[in-house]
């Protein structure tokens, strides 16, 4: 089993919801959330309420103070149902971690440090590519909107600790099948309406994005050439 010693040191808050992992599997994601609570302690606390009966594996505070709850060997439930590039059971796929944020501002700058200082270290652990680097919301479409509009993946991008996105040109017209299609092909494959779908892919990528379906909401994605 890798070792959980870290290139930074969090501090150890155990919380009574986990369990094993099902069926063998180990970490092929990690999955960013955000708390939505007041502050870091009320997170912490919900976080280690039996009977809230939610975790994550790691909590970051706005001022970048991080803690762990769960063992990376552990499944937390932090993911819940869902689904990324036709796997389920994303729990027992994932280390999750939770940010001190409501959604609603930009994510600090000690926090979002630390989180660049934290995955690094489980990404080598676990041998997981910047493509296994999601939010809440790409693969629960819908139900979960975290990490939010103001989470900066293209920080993330840029040191490869997320998935590049594409700047490929694509068509100049663009049916909502062919963007399904693209979608999926990228990872969203939880099932999900058109309108759903189409603000889950730009909660990631164009979160400013308003209105129907355009050939930017395209580009993004790894784009290829459909049959017709």
């Amino acid at each position: 089993m890798p070792s959980t010693t870290d290139r930074l040191t969090p501090i150890w808050h155990p919380s009574p919801n986990f369990g094993q992992r099902r069926d063998g599997l180990l970490p092929s994601l990690i999955v960013m959330h955000y708390t939505a609570m007041d502050s870091a302690k009320a997170a912490l606390d919900r976080l280690c309420d039996p009977q809230a009966q939610v975790s994550a594996h790691y909590l970051i505070g706005a001022d970048g103070t991080v803690w762990q709850m769960v063992r990376e060997e552990d499944r937390a439930w932090h993911a819940g149902a869902g689904e990324w590039h036709g796997k389920d059971d994303i729990n027992s796929r994932s280390i999750g971690i939770e940010l001190d944020n409501k959604g609603d501002h930009p994510f600090a700058q000690p926090q979002m440090d630390a989180l660049e200082r934290l995955l690094p270290g489980i990404m080598d652990r676990w041998t997981i590519a910047p493509d296994g680097v999601i939010g809440h919301s790409d693969m629960a479409p819908g139900r979960k909107s975290d990490p939010g509009a103001k989470f900066d993946w293209q920080r993330l991008e840029h040191q490869h600790l997320a998935k590049q996105r594409r700047c490929a040109q694509g068509p100049e017209r663009v049916s909502m099948d062919e963007f399904r299609a693209l979608a999926r092909d990228a990872g969203f494959t939880s099932d999900a309406g058109d309108a759903t779908l189409l603000t889950a892919v730009r909660l990631r990528y164009r979160p400013w994005a308003k209105g129907p379906l355009t050939p930017e909401d395209v580009s993004p994605l790894r784009y290829k050439a459909l049959s017709t």
